[in-house]
């Protein structure tokens, strides 16, 4: 009986213990949620309705506690609306204090996959739209912010995710006096009323301000210039002569004080603005050198004997005997013609490249010979056909080509109008890690002796991270877009009407009988043509500035022989820094004049854009004439004469020849890797 007794209290000591020690687990959880949330709801997490709201917190670190008795959105697509807010913002908050990149570079995804892969309608249905002009899909607009969109589909990595917490940390002392404001200078236009308004909690004084435009007289929010509130569990009336800072994602409140649902507002995309920042050709020019002088490239784990190969190949360029002149190249269009044609030397003797075989078609080994894609489908196709460079020991290999074609892999895999190109990404990413697991020289030097080629303008985002090290030959070349001067290539972006013969209607006028001061003509994509327009078009005889041409035979040929009788042949950007026009007016004998700040012209590292181009900034486009009036007739001709001597070396062949387009953007693979090498 005692022992009972005993077993007994021993057992009440234990379940006191326990009690204790569970109440004590609780207060300290609860002691560490009211310190780490950000609102103080601690209790809400610990209950099932709260469970939704943890874990929105716990993902955005923006808290959103609904009231009971708050009139339900309506439809489950308004509520899924909210939720991408919620996750949106945290893109939106790092993209414009951290990296504005990811989210940013999406042209219009319809009306690139309206171009049917083998490039015959753009072939056949000219319509002077040269490349990045392809028409919009007018029954579906692009109208989701680009800034936004990324930010809704993609997983942020854990670098991202620090920046965003300190960024919080340092926002969540930022408030506006709700008493400074009505309700109206925060809402948007209305829609479909409802009963009963939802208004900000007081305690919420963690978002961004809000920026307004103004339209027809009223004030319509962007939603994407704001993180959403928290609203209060305690509904507050309008009527109570207080201002409330209605932050909501789909609503408004007009003067009578009701909820209504707003009209989606059409939200500007990256494309449609200028450049946060920007980085002109001289800043370019010192930020070569200095990459040169320092390498970026990484270590590898091991050395082999192709880096020592490609480190005496370096010296050997460094220290090239002077060369003034040469028989087969114009020293003028050169940096330095001596390093290029020692460099060049060495490339055809000691280069060689191993092509994966990993990859099924039509992403893999099945290259576009006509239209806007042609760069990465001609060097795919004589790349893999090569017998001289090309070898099929990876051992023996100074290079590794990943042969894909990034056309195809949106053509392939992205769904129309989903405005989601993360499997396009993850696809990429799933390559990579295969070749890396199945060969070892991927992970010798993390990807930096391994290039790609190429030419749609998703490509810096399909390859960002999973391929960051490796060097990428890109049409779409924009500093502000993680392209990387003295790593990376700016390939020519070149628009082949004939795969049969890529050198149709090649040639153009002497100088003497180029009448036109300046020509262009083309679709208004982007912002910055449109301004070109406004100052230019019909306001000067000497200045051929037109919008779009009609399409047909005839208009075709007056487009063509505009540019071979014009002497400046103007290159604005479209949606992206890139432009067919480029390379086009040198196909013509024509002057380029290039207008797109922060675009790496290709070639950039061995070529002298001063040479045979005029490059201007965006903001002097109301002094385009002026600028080209005041280059003096001597010079214009040395520029004409320079287009004409460097025009080789933009050109396909079926069959390569020395120098040509093939050649020199293999060379510039080879020039980046030789000047980024390292040993261990």
């Amino acid at each position: 009986m005692d022992y009972l007794i005993k077993i007994q209290m021993l057992l009440q000591i234990e379940k006191r213990k326990l009690m204790f020690l569970v109440v004590l687990v609780a207060l300290t959880h609860l002691l560490c949620q009211s310190l780490m949330l950000p609102y103080g709801n601690a209790l809400v997490s610990l209950f099932p309705s709260g469970e939704k709201a943890s874990k929105l917190s716990t993902q955005s670190s923006f808290k959103t506690v609904m009231h009971e008795n708050t009139y339900n959105i309506g439809i489950s697509t308004n509520n899924a609306s909210l939720l991408e807010l919620v996750r949106g913002v945290k893109y939106y908050r790092l993209g414009a204090d951290v990296e504005d990149t990811e989210g940013s570079m999406v042209k219009d995804e319809d009306r690139r996959s309206n171009i049917a892969s083998d490039g015959d309608a753009m072939d056949d249905d000219f319509n002077f739209d040269f490349i990045e002009d392809e028409a919009l899909d007018n029954d579906n607009p692009f109208q989701v912010n680009r800034d936004m969109e990324e930010g809704f589909k993609m997983q942020r990595d854990e670098s991202q995710e620090r920046a965003f917490m300190l960024h919080e940390e340092n926002m969540s002392s930022i408030s506006l006096d709700a008493n400074t404001r009505t309700a109206q200078d925060e809402i948007s236009t209305v829609g479909t009323p409802t009963s009963s308004p939802v208004v900000v909690s007081p305690a919420a004084n963690l978002f961004i301000k809000p920026v307004v435009q103004m339209n027809s007289g009223s004030r319509v929010r962007r939603s994407t210039d704001f993180a959403p509130a928290v609203f209060s569990n305690k509904t507050k009336e309008l009527s109570d002569g207080k201002d409330h800072s209605m932050l909501q994602n789909n609503f408004a409140v007009p003067n009578n004080g009701s909820l209504l649902e707003s009209k989606p507002v059409k939200r500007k995309m990256r494309c449609e603005m200028p450049p946060k920042t920007v980085m002109l050709i001289d800043e370019m020019q010192r930020l070569l050198v200095r990459h040169r002088a320092r390498s970026r490239s990484m270590r590898p784990r091991w050395s082999s004997e192709r880096d020592r190969e490609i480190l005496q190949a370096k010296l050997q360029i460094e220290n090239a005997a002077v060369l003034k002149n040469d028989p087969n190249l114009y020293a003028p269009v050169f940096r330095n013609i001596s390093m290029f044609k020692r460099s060049y030397e060495l490339m055809e003797r000691l280069l060689k490249i191993y092509v994966y075989k990993e990859g099924e078609k039509p992403i893999f080994h099945q290259p576009i010979l006509k239209g806007l894609y042609a760069s990465e489908g001609w060097f795919m196709k004589l790349m893999e056909g090569n017998k001289h460079f090309v070898v099929k020991d990876p051992r023996k290999a100074h290079l590794f080509y990943m042969p894909f074609s990034s056309r195809m892999l949106e053509y392939t895999l992205y769904v129309r109008n989903s405005h989601n190109r993360t499997n396009l990404r993850q696809y990429l990413k799933n390559y990579s890690e295969k070749i890396a697991a199945k060969y070892r020289f991927w992970n010798r030097t993390g990807g930096a002796d391994h290039f790609l080629v190429a030419c749609h303008d998703w490509a810096p985002y399909e390859t960002r991270h999973h391929m960051e090290h490796c060097i990428k030959a890109l049409c779409n070349a924009d500093v502000t877009m993680g392209f990387k001067i003295g790593r990376d290539i700016s390939l020519p972006e070149t628009y082949v009407r004939s795969a049969r013969n890529p050198l149709r209607d090649i040639g153009g006028k002497p100088s003497s009988q180029r009448h036109i001061l300046a020509f262009y003509a083309g679709n208004m994509h982007g912002y910055l043509r449109p301004i070109l327009l406004d100052y230019w078009k019909d306001k000067d005889p000497d200045m051929k500035i037109f919008g779009p041409m009609p399409p047909g035979v005839a208009s075709k040929m007056n487009y063509i022989q505009h540019m071979k009788s014009s002497k400046y042949c103007i290159c604005p950007k479209g949606y992206e820094v890139n432009s067919p026009r480029v390379v086009e007016a040198i196909f013509y004998e024509c002057v380029p004049v290039i207008i797109s700040d922060n675009f790496v012209p290709p070639f950039f590292e061995v070529l002298n854009w001063d040479a045979f181009s005029v490059i201007i900034a965006e903001k002097d486009i109301p002094n385009l004439k002026n600028i080209l009036i005041s280059i003096p007739e001597e010079k214009y001709i040395k520029m004409q004469l320079s287009v004409k001597k460097v025009q080789r070396h933009f050109l396909w062949h079926a069959n390569p020849v020395k120098y040509d387009l093939f050649h020199m953007t293999l060379h510039s693979i080879w020039y980046n890797r030789v000047f980024q090498i390292k040993l261990r």
